[in-house]
């Protein structure tokens, strides 16, 4: 598995490798849905919790641990997403980190980021996709099913969150010879989006 920092672009959006044009544009997304961060992620990108956040995302692309995406609409970036875990013996990678601004919810953005690192990911020699979605966050739950993923199992008490809660994690995973399938649904549902 090769896995690179790319720019990956469909007509929804254009994914750019994480670098410090994109930080001022992410702090203001982060900023416009400060709920998440308390109710739904182990970490924080709000407040005075974006610099040391901004820091360490920094520092795993540096040590390539995590391959970071800004998802950019118009010039302008909404989000992000990343590769982590990555595993290039066992081929096998994470894609998660993902926020949205919230006016870019529910539509075509999730998707089309998803598809555009799926493509790249098993296109890399990827055998093993993973997502690791926080067991209350049901939005997110769905959006992976939606995508074409498969529930594995539920870590229970699997960490505990920058607010002290414990988390539980939900596993999923798209497996190599489940990508060309999964694929024609995710093209299938990009076409219907105007």
């Amino acid at each position: 598995m090769q896995l690179e920092p790319q720019v990956l672009e469909n007509r929804f959006v254009r994914l750019e490798p994480m670098g410090e044009a994109h930080r001022e544009d992410l702090r203001a997304a982060c900023e416009a849905d400060p709920r998440t961060w308390t109710e739904l992620y182990p970490f924080s990108w709000a407040g005075e919790h974006f610099d040391p956040t901004w820091t360490r995302l920094a520092n795993d692309i540096a040590e390539g641990r995590t391959i970071g995406f800004a998802v950019t609409i118009d010039g302008r970036c909404i989000g992000l997403s990343c590769y982590s875990a990555i595993d290039r013996d066992q081929a096998s990678v994470e894609i998660g980190g993902t926020y949205y601004h919230p006016d870019h919810r529910g539509g075509a953005v999730n998707p089309a980021t998803k598809r555009l690192m799926l493509g790249a990911a098993f296109d890399s020699g990827c055998r093993r996709a993973v997502f690791r979605v926080d067991a209350v966050n049901a939005r997110s739950r769905a959006a992976v099913l939606k995508l074409g993923a498969t529930q594995e199992g539920i870590l229970r008490q699997d960490r505990v969150t920058w607010t002290g809660r414990i988390r539980d994690t939900v596993i999923f995973s798209i497996l190599a010879d489940e990508w060309p399938a999964v694929r024609e649904r995710l093209d299938a549902r990009l076409a219907g989006f105007a």
